[in-house]
């Protein structure tokens, strides 16, 4: 009897390193920073547009300001925010004929490295693809309101958003050039992680360069 009680006792494994994984993606903000200024800029940008009449008559200033903070999220959600709150990475570069290459960058995980976590990764999602949206609301209400001096403005606020939205999706899904089937994919992922977290298990990052011509 003693013996097979040190049988049973043998044949049970206790692994706590997935439990520990998940309990650290489900933790609070790593960076803290980083998350902030990822809002920061285009929130400031969308609030300055909307209040600068009512605090500044001077156009010209309120252009360059906006047109500022549009300039600051752009570049740091493209360097910055986006290698790490979800670990990717987006560029284009010229080659020497001439030629027009995307290259998209995913960080590998590994033993060492520490992963996202989900806070992180859904603040950054919903920041790149709400604002985008709400400038082009703005973009309709400007045309039909007939304020054709902040159309310029607007139009600059969806390219530069737009842009690094269109660069992420691309990224996250793998580099694929047809962006409706990658559009369609990544929102029904991004819908069934945000109503069933806890039955989705997100995959692990691999290191990835791809070139589009």
């Amino acid at each position: 009897m003693k013996q097979a009680l040190v049988d049973d006792t043998e044949d049970v494994s206790l692994d706590f390193g997935n439990e520990e994984e998940l309990a650290f993606r489900k933790a609070k903000i790593r960076h803290p920073l980083a998350t902030f200024f990822h809002l920061f800029f285009r929130v400031s940008a969308i609030v300055t547009y909307v209040s600068c009449d009512w605090f500044s008559k001077s156009f010209v200033g309120c252009f360059v300001t906006v047109l500022l903070l549009l300039s600051l999220d752009f570049w740091s959600v493209k360097n910055v925010t986006g290698r790490l709150l979800v670990g990717l990475r987006w560029w284009n570069q010229i080659d020497e004929d001439g030629k027009s290459h995307w290259i998209f960058e995913a960080r590998k995980v590994s033993p060492n490295s520490i992963a996202a976590t989900e806070a992180e990764a859904r603040i950054f999602w919903l920041g790149l693809i709400i604002c985008p949206m709400i400038w082009i609301v703005f973009f309709f209400s400007t045309l039909f309101s007939l304020k054709l001096k902040w159309l310029a403005l607007v139009v600059a606020g969806i390219s530069l958003q737009a842009a690094n939205l269109y660069g992420y999706i691309l990224c996250k899904m793998g580099g694929n050039s047809d962006i409706s089937k990658v559009t369609a994919t990544f929102l029904s992922q991004t819908v069934f992680q945000t109503a069933c977290p806890g039955d989705f298990q997100k995959p692990g990052l691999k290191g990835l360069e791809i070139h589009q011509h």
